[in-house]
């Protein structure tokens, strides 16, 4: 991606195919460059990534088992997308997200007990108990949510853009969204405002191929989600959202563009979840082929395991104590979260607009 003094919009790093998700590189003779992360950083998201999935598998756990009420949406699959976006940012940058939102959370350093908390709704929750999976803040970790609204964090990471520009510093909102998502209007309306005000947000679209149970290829006329700033001639490049070095290295060259002060650019980040929609969705839309297929061929946490092992920079017995450690985590995050009080009723008339 260009960064030059004449402002050259970036090219695509790659077209990958985002109607197929058995082909999750694509044509390798034209991929991006990727991020050389090295042997302390490779360790280090291994452990972020690991943190996240054993999280959510936890999460999907105590759902089932009724701990967790309302809409619960899992982000088992994606996780190199906001571990390898993280790695850009430094403190007083923003990030807003969807509903799919508990990778996010953990990945800005939000506590896993925290979270937890939240998810059933227990008083030392993020927000209090009364957010649930959705709707969790952190200022202190410049996180503003969860939103359940499709697409309404769009337009509020727009905002948090423009206040960074008012101030005049050289922080960035990185504003989440999915490919279902990409087809609403305020989306558009944000572009506009995004690109005549020339604010430093950093769209990402994680195009995990299904919006709700419908593929893309059904409900989008143009499937590379990258090219939907064009019209306001904001740029964008397509990544492989499950080879963390490739997010690393677009997060970064996406960060120089919008503190250079160039204005907004779309991350279109090809990924792929292995659960349902939410956790009320069998996913019976595709086949278990398919989901196996990446599962096997293309996990983002596998790749990092193999890169590892091949370079001698772990052991087995080194990532089964990274495991054991992440799982002690998550066990007494659950622990914490079942064991804590529920919130006094009279947080029922606090911190509401009447």
């Amino acid at each position: 991606m260009a960064v030059a003094k004449d402002k050259a919009q970036p090219e695509a790093a790659r077209r990958l195919p985002s109607d197929k998700a058995d082909d999750r590189r694509g044509d390798k003779s034209a991929q991006a460059p990727v991020a050389d992360l090295g042997n302390d950083l490779e360790r280090q998201v291994y452990r972020d990534m690991l943190l996240i999935r054993r999280f959510e598998e936890k999460a999907g756990q105590m759902y089932g088992m009724g701990l967790i009420g309302g809409f619960c949406h899992l982000y088992i699959g994606q996780e190199a997308v906001v571990v390898g976006m993280q790695m850009a940012l430094k403190d007083g940058d923003a990030i807003i997200t969807g509903y799919r939102d508990h990778g996010h959370m953990l990945a800005a350093g939000m506590d896993a007990k925290g979270v937890m908390a939240e998810l059933t709704g227990r008083s030392h929750g993020y927000s209090r108990g009364k957010g649930g999976s959705m709707h969790m803040f952190s200022v202190e970790k410049g996180f503003y949510g969860g939103h359940g609204i499709v697409a309404a964090q769009v337009p509020l990471g727009t905002g948090l853009a423009f206040a960074h520009k008012y101030r005049g510093n050289d922080h960035v909102s990185l504003t989440y969204f999915g490919d279902g998502a990409a087809n609403q209007g305020q989306v558009y309306e944000s572009f506009n405002m995004a690109k005549l005000w020339m604010l430093p947000v950093i769209y990402v679209i994680e195009n995990n191929q299904y919006a709700m149970g419908t593929s893309l290829k059904r409900a989008s006329a143009t499937t590379d989600l990258f090219h939907r700033g064009a019209a306001h001639g904001i740029p964008g490049e397509q990544v492989d959202g499950m080879d963390i070095r490739a997010v690393k290295a677009a997060a970064d060259k996406a960060t120089k563009w919008c503190r250079e002060g160039n204005g907004p650019i779309i991350l279109e980040m090809l990924t792929y979840r292995y659960r349902g929609h939410s956790m009320s969705d069998p996913a019976k839309y595709r086949t278990r082929e398919e989901v196996e297929k990446v599962r096997s061929e293309h996990d983002p946490i596998e790749q990092v395991r193999q890169r590892l092992i091949e370079k001698k920079w772990a052991t087995e017995d080194d990532l089964k104590k990274i495991d054991a450690k992440v799982r002690e985590i998550v066990n007494e995050a659950s622990e914490f979260a079942t064991n804590d009080p529920e919130p006094d009723p009279s947080e029922l008339y606090t911190d509401i607009y009447a």
